[in-house]
């Protein structure tokens, strides 16, 4: 394990008061923070190195140029991929999955296709295979799960058949904290000859992912949930898959020659980064990797589920407790609401307590609709986390519910 403490004198917004009460912070589900030796990096970096990559002769180009290629091998490390030309810089998960849906889409995807999910996706896994069943007179079927929050496995074996083409599916859900079998996911639809693209959002931040491992196809996960900044994410993809796809947009790196006549493409991975990338970012993330790397993901994994059983096991004392998402296998996540106090009146009167959490639907509005809810209050955990915090937290939802 790692010293808690020494580990949060590296993350200053820890430190922060809000409304003269200490911050918890507990909304890292939606964004992490972030570590000096990120922030260090990208200042470091603009203030040294700054040049556009790849196309430049003089040395801070090529400088660049080196840091942001790092960057790519420390990602493909990370994952374990076989070769950085798998290792495609996006904007986050959200552009990942737009890319390969539309991609995909382009070359596999015809009338009377279906595509595969999951009830408890984001919306980002939703939206963009929405648009291309509407583009192509596909169909979207959904998996569906128990009401702990459990995938029904028989019932996604009788719904891949010879017209899916795809399946798509949380490794994490983001509302239940649900840990789905995505080996298994991935094998059953391998047995029928179908790709598996995984949304590893949730997942990247919190435990090991390998992906020789799951054999997924595809994996996309974002920087800023990961303790690096906003705007940087990795679309992971088999290298014999990313050959056969057309690229996402066209300018310049993505292409070999342009005339008025003809263009050819980039070989992988540039085929599919069109423009000036942020190469500032995408070093910043290679330094988020190695700082988690270096803390030990087994051991990060550790303190987060202690964290949420001891969460689970404090919160469950409260009068009018309900839980959502309560699976064997569960990721450091909780969502909440309790009796029938709404969910925005909860999370407001906890951040006057100094309490980040989020409430809402979680970009999870269908996943709302088979619970039967509006929203939750979600409370998400990090590697920095404590104890201390979580009995902040009970504290803070008791004094709300006496005030209802």
């Amino acid at each position: 394990m790692y010293d808690i403490e020494k580990v949060r004198e590296d993350f200053p917004i820890l430190a922060r008061q809000i409304y003269n009460r200490p911050l918890v912070y507990l909304d890292n589900g939606a964004t992490t923070q972030k570590p000096r030796c990120v922030v260090e990096a990208m200042v470091d970096e603009y203030y040294n190195v700054n040049a556009n990559v790849h196309r430049g002769v003089h040395f801070l180009s090529q400088q660049a140029t080196d840091l942001h290629e790092a960057s790519r091998e420390t990602v493909r490390a990370f994952l374990n991929a076989k070769s950085t030309s798998e290792i495609l810089f996006t904007r986050g998960t959200t552009e990942s999955i737009n890319l390969l849906a539309f991609s995909f889409g382009e070359t596999f995807v015809h009338e009377g296709d279906e595509i595969l999910v999951s009830t408890m996706e984001h919306h980002s896994n939703i939206v963009p295979w929405q648009m291309l069943c509407e583009r192509k007179g596909a169909k979207l079927r959904v998996i569906p799960m128990d009401d702990a929050g459990v995938l029904d496995m028989e019932a996604y074996k009788s719904l891949i058949n010879e017209k899916t083409r795809i399946v798509c599916c949380a490794h994490v859900s983001n509302v239940l904290g649900t840990v789905n079998p995505v080996k298994e996911i991935v094998k059953i639809a391998h047995d029928h000859d179908v790709p598996v693209l995984i949304d590893g959002a949730q997942s990247t931040p919190h435990f090991k992912v390998d992906m020789q491992d799951i054999d997924c196809d595809f994996f996309a996960f974002s920087g800023h949930k990961i303790y690096a900044p906003t705007g940087i994410g990795v679309l992971y993809g088999k290298e014999q898959w990313l050959e056969k796809l057309p690229p996402y947009q066209g300018g310049g790196e993505m292409i070999k020659n342009v005339s008025f006549e003809k263009t050819t493409y980039n070989e992988l991975p540039y085929k599919f980064e069109a423009g000036t990338p942020d190469y500032v970012a995408s070093h910043a993330l290679a330094q988020a990797l190695d700082y988690v790397s270096a803390l030990g993901m087994d051991n990060i994994y550790a303190h987060e589920q202690e964290l949420t059983r001891y969460a689970m096991e404090q919160m469950g004392q409260i009068e009018g407790m309900r839980f959502f998402g309560t699976a064997d296998h569960k990721d450091a996540v909780i969502s909440f609401l309790v009796g029938n106090i709404h969910h925005l009146d909860m999370g407001t009167l906890l951040d006057r307590l100094g309490i980040a959490v989020r409430t809402g639907h979680h970009c999870a509005e269908p996943l709302m609709r088979r619970l039967g809810i509006e929203g939750t209050v979600r409370a998400s955990f990090a590697l920095y986390n404590t104890k201390a915090e979580v009995d902040a937290l009970v504290a803070g939802i008791q004094r709300v519910a006496k005030m209802f």
